[in-house]
């Protein structure tokens, strides 16, 4: 499980950079959480939701739907949601690759778990 509460599944991993499957199961909401240390970009391959982001310069709701791409830049705030019957599915980059502990704190999100 990923601090954030989905599911994850390491795909592969260098010294640079590591990738993972993401899976929110049909009406679960994410753990609002932030990153110290790692950014990723996430690219979205089913399922339907809404993900929040918010950091110093702006604060955001994007409707999911498979082919979209996001940005998670180091330290933004966000949460997720599957709005829809399907697990909601995302390939995650993370760099540099994700530490053992501690990346992850909770932040207040703007959806109730």
């Amino acid at each position: 499980m990923a601090p954030d509460g989905s599911e994850v599944r390491i795909l592969a991993a260098t010294a640079r950079g590591s990738m993972a499957q993401f899976l929110l199961p049909a009406g679960k909401i994410s753990i609002a959480v932030a990153h110290r240390t790692v950014e990723e970009l996430w690219f979205f391959t089913a399922g339907q939701g809404q993900i929040w982001r918010k950091n110093e310069k702006a604060e955001e709701i994007v409707q999911i739907l498979p082919g979209l791409s996001i940005s998670i830049p180091v330290g933004t705030h966000f949460q997720f949601r599957n709005d829809g019957t399907d697990p909601l599915i995302a390939i995650g980059t993370t760099m540099p690759p994700w530490p053992v502990e501690n990346e992850a704190y909770f932040v207040a999100g703007i959806w109730r778990i």
